[in-house]
This record gives C-alpha cells, structure tokens and sequence, in this order.
C-alpha cells in the first residue's frame, strides 16, 4: 500500500495511456464489426470464409502481430497506433462472428412485415434489424472490452507505456507491490468500462430492459 501511495502519479499517468490506446480500439472495433457483418451476411457460399478468418486473427501471436504491424503500416514499433490497430483486430474477430449470429437471429417474419410497409433496405437495416440485434451486439462487445484492456498491457514488453509497465517493471524490480496494483489496476478498468458499455447498452437499447422484464417474471411464477 506505501508503494501504491508513494506513486500515485506515476500509476495514473500508466493509466491515462491504457485508456488512449483500449478506449479508441473498442470504438473502431465496434465500428467496423458492423459493417463486415453486414457484408459478411450478404456473400452466400463466402460469409464462412470471412467470418471464420476474422476469428482466426484472435490466433495471431500477440507480440508477432506488435513487431509485423510497424512493417505494415510504417510507424515505429513502440508507436501507440500499433496498439491500438493490433486491439482492434483482435477485437474484430471475437466481434464479427457474434454480429453476424446476432443479425441472423432477427426474426425474418418481422422483416418481412417491414418491407411490406415500404421500407427500404437501408433504413429497414438501421430501424428493424440492428436495434432487434443489438443486445446480443452489446453482450459481444463486453466481451471485446475485457479482452482489450487485457490485450493492452501485452503492448508494454515492446515498450509502449501502459498498466502493463507495473508488470515488467514490478518483474525486473522485484516489487509485488508494483505487479499486484498492475494487475489490481487493469482489473478495475476492465470492471468500469464493462459497465458504461452495460450502462450505454441499456440507454440506446431501452426496449431490451422491457422485453427482458415479462420473461424474467414469466420464470419466476412457472
């Protein structure tokens, strides 16, 4: 607890630039899910193929993927921007499959009934289907945000500063204090972010808390 006292700043500063680099890969990665899995739904024969290589990205050596990305996109290797690319693409293969199931199981009747009504196909996607998809989308994007604050000490071996310097640092130190408030650290992110993606799950997805409520009664009273 002194140690922890004794570097307050240090440790938030560590703290400030996991946030830059977890928070902006969650945003991109949510971002580009949907419309791969929009255009995963529509390749027929394919979609397998894009949404069993976007999983196998998750295969991807952490540190191989580091060291290949500055090759690739010209930037330095202890570049934040490596993180940050190199997190979403992990994020991208746990969030493209769990899109794609997600808008798969939207009733087909409903959007029948949709586009009996005259709406288009763009505005019966963004109306109907991803609102109806949404709660599963959310429950895979929490996942995303765990495994990306997780994912984002990795970053540190290569010397990039995040809450994983408190591991390598604590390791090469001998300092348990410095690792356990690392590891402490990294888990209450991980706990506050979850919940404002919960929190702004339930402000956009409303109807979701309402469908929930009569099924939950519905279990309790049989």
């Amino acid at each position: 607890m002194n140690w922890v006292l004794a570097n307050l700043p240090a440790i938030g500063s560590y703290l400030a630039a996991h946030v830059l680099q977890a928070v902006p890969a969650i945003i991109a990665t949510l971002l580009l899910a949907i419309p791969i899995a929009r255009f995963a739904q529509r390749l027929g024969p394919l979609r397998g193929v894009l949404v069993s290589g976007a999983s196998l990205l998750y295969a991807i050596p952490s540190l191989a993927l580091f060291v290949i990305l500055p090759v690739l996109l010209g930037t330095g290797i202890r570049d934040t921007i490596n993180v940050v690319v190199a997190l979403t693409l992990y994020g991208l293969a746990l969030l493209v499959p769990a899109t794609v199931d997600a808008l798969d199981a939207v009733d087909q009747r409903v959007l029948d009934a949709a586009t009996a009504m005259g709406i288009g196909a763009l505005r019966r996607f963004f109306t109907v289907e991803l609102p109806l998809a949404g709660p599963a989308i959310v429950a895979g994007l929490r996942v995303v945000t765990v495994s990306t604050v997780s994912l984002t000490t990795v970053g540190a071996v290569l010397g990039v500063r995040s809450l994983g310097w408190l591991f390598t640092d604590g390791f090469q130190r001998g300092i348990t204090a410095e690792i356990l408030a690392g590891i402490l650290a990294t888990a209450l992110l991980a706990v506050l972010l979850d919940g404002l993606v919960v929190l702004g799950g339930r402000a956009l997805l409303p109807w979701a808390r309402r469908t929930r409520a009569p099924e939950a009664t519905q279990e309790r009273t049989s």
